[in-house]
């Protein structure tokens, strides 16, 4: 896209009111000051710059600010009654919209702005205009800098360092400042130059060491809502043991999902199973399989008490993984948050439909992997044919499964397995998931702690006979959950 024509014809337009959302002031400003240096002799208008804290300043020439215009209502009454030409830009503006005094000021300048060539460009991160001036407006949406804008700047960038450095050249490896100009997309044109100005001016070179941080710091200009939990490195989730036939089917969609080739980019999988099997691990080492970013996106936080805002911070939070793809996007207990049967006002159905749409419209590498306890309450839609790529029912842990799952742990608190009677251990966990054998290790641990002796087979098997399993405690529902998917999704291990 070109901004610099696109913003030409929106001004030649003759639309009253033009809303521009966007969060690198500095550079619409710029781009205005220059289409106005375009303006023939005979059709020129001057343009003016507005904020609550300096009033209105003009920006085509040198000029002191009018000060007795920085009140709000000030300003508007100032500009109604010029009868000359001119552009006038309120720089945030927005929360003085819902003044109705503000409104009808608006509405009296826009009705007049053909005959007497007035214009209003509001600016903002975020710009809600009331309904009576809402036909009255257009909005212009500043394109995002294309692959080879960034690499212009990025270029630019390093050519900076070098003349604030002189007789040090800046190393570039070309692999990585080619990963730096595609990782760098998604961003104003400020941002980029910000973020690749850290990673340049860091250490006087373009390296893979530099992605990491660019990519977190990206993920924080992105993430204002915080709804979002991010992880860069994810290589070691591709060693998670078990999971087998998973880990062979993601294997297979790698190269569709990473690569270029004409092929349909793999959209995402529904994983089942028991509570603390390992569906939180799955969908770990799909990133890992994958090699690319983490994202969970969290509902408790998503929900708003305030209408329309839970949709809308779902939308901010989709737009952020679009943004930041390739990467696997993991919903924990989407059954929370979209149940069938929710009597919530409307809230889980609109956000249901928001999701499916994004499901089915995007073109981004974002792989969705979604995890249910509970599939009896999740509604049809999401479960239908096309929606995932897959279902996977991940199940209580195989005696073999157990015993890494006990080595795993064991190791990780410096304890040899060798000493142990793995056997007796794997015999003695029969129905135990992944997250009780943990949690009868921790708690071996406080016993053994206790009694100033080591742990050993004894301890960890007088815990794990004094523990009642979920598949034990919660039988009939697990056993209903097995027999459901025992025809219905296929075995992650």
């Amino acid at each position: 896209m070109d901004n610099s024509k696109d913003l030409r014809l929106v001004l030649q337009s003759k639309t009253p009111i033009i809303v521009i959302e966007s969060h690198d002031e500095a550079q619409v400003l710029a781009m205005l000051a220059d289409q106005v240096s375009h303006f023939r002799a005979d059709s020129y208008r001057p343009i003016f710059r507005w904020t609550v804290t300096d009033g209105l300043q003009r920006l085509d020439i040198e000029l002191e600010p009018q000060t007795f215009t920085a009140e709000p209502t000030e300003v508007l009454k100032h500009i109604r009654a010029l009868t000359r030409p001119g552009i006038y830009v309120l720089l945030d503006y927005h929360p003085f919209l819902k003044d109705p005094v503000h409104v009808r000021l608006l509405k009296d300048i826009a009705i007049t702005s053909e005959a007497l060539r007035r214009t209003i460009i509001l600016i903002s991160h975020e710009i809600e205009l009331p309904g009576e001036i809402e036909r009255l407006s257009a909005r212009f949406e500043l394109a995002l800098p294309n692959s080879e804008e960034r690499a212009k700047i990025v270029q630019e960038v390093t050519n900076e360092y070098a003349s604030e450095n002189p007789g040090v050249s800046v190393k570039v490896d070309p692999k990585a400042f080619e990963l730096l100009v595609k990782n760098l997309s998604g961003l104003t044109s400020s941002d980029t130059r910000r973020l690749a100005r850290n990673a340049i001016f860091n250490d006087g070179a373009v390296s893979r060491s530099d992605l990491p941080q660019v990519m977190e710091s990206k993920y924080q200009l992105l993430n204002t809502g915080g709804v979002l939990s991010y992880e860069y490195d994810t290589a070691k989730f591709s060693d998670i043991g078990g999971l087998k036939q998973l880990k062979t089917w993601l294997e297979k969609r790698k190269a569709a999902f990473r690569g270029n080739i004409k092929l349909q980019k793999p959209k995402g999988i529904m994983l089942l199973g028991v509570q603390g099997c390992g569906k939180s691990l799955a969908a770990k080492a799909a990133a890992g399989v994958f090699g690319v970013p983490l994202l969970k996106l969290d509902f408790s936080v998503l929900y708003n008490k305030f209408h329309g805002e839970t949709e809308r911070n779902l939308r901010e939070s989709l737009a952020t993984a679009s943004v930041m793809a390739p990467c696997v996007l993991w919903i924990d207990e989407i059954e929370k948050t979209i149940a069938s049967g929710s009597e919530d006002s409307g809230t889980s159905r609109r956000v249901l439909g928001t999701f499916l749409t994004w499901m089915s419209e995007k073109t981004k590498a974002v792989f969705v992997v979604a995890t249910a306890n509970d599939v009896r309450s999740l509604p049809p839609e999401l479960m239908r044919k096309g929606r995932f790529d897959e279902t996977f029912f991940v199940d209580l842990p195989t005696p073999s499964a157990r015993m890494e799952i006990f080595r795993l742990h064991l190791e990780q608190r410096e304890i040899d397995p060798a000493t142990m009677d793995m056997v007796k251990l794997v015999k003695q966990s029969d129905g135990f998931s992944g997250a009780e054998i943990e949690q009868a290790i921790v708690s071996a641990s406080y016993t053994a702690l206790a009694h100033h002796r080591d742990l050993d087979t004894g301890l960890l098997v007088n815990e794990l006979k004094g523990t009642y399993p979920l598949s034990v405690t919660m039988a009939e529902s697990v056993a209903a959950l097995r027999l459901w998917a025992k025809d219905r999704a296929v075995p992650s291990g």
